[in-house]
């Protein structure tokens, strides 16, 4: 399902695509992102996403899901294999408030075997160069 969608996106020099494949994917609002070839990873802001009303800061969870989407999507796009990556292990780092904006998310494998895939993502908002977030992430690639 997420290779038919990234599939058609490689032959384009540039798009920016809502994640329609996945149903829960659409509803945390999150957008793909492409341009020469790297991939960048969108939550769309809405209120449901705020964690912490006073002062408004995102859920955790929502960064967390953002990061592991960017990784996922970022593997199965370098892959040519057809089995659909797990995510096995996951570790985060809250390194600031994030703020009632949209976030963004950029991935990078670190090492990937026949069995095992390392990346390391990382989120932000307004300034690439400040993370609110980064993560370490381990996928299976066997069934």
């Amino acid at each position: 399902m997420i290779r038919d969608f990234l599939q058609p996106l490689k032959k384009c020099d540039r798009f920016d695509q809502g994640l329609d494949f996945s149903p829960y994917a659409a509803m945390m609002g999150f957008r793909l992102r492409g341009e020469q070839g790297a991939l960048t990873s969108v939550m769309e802001f809405h209120d449901d996403l705020v964690g912490s009303p006073y002062p408004p800061a995102l859920h955790g969870g929502t960064v967390a899901s953002l990061m592991e989407m960017a990784a996922l999507l970022q593997l199965v796009w370098q892959s040519d294999r057809e089995v659909m990556p797990k995510a096995i292990d996951i570790t985060i780092d809250y390194l600031r408030s994030g703020q009632p904006e949209d976030t963004y998310a950029r991935a990078r494998i670190f090492r990937q075997g026949r069995r095992f895939a390392t990346l390391h993502a990382e989120a932000w908002q307004s300034n690439p160069e400040k993370p609110i977030a980064s993560a370490m992430l381990h996928f299976q690639m066997v069934d």
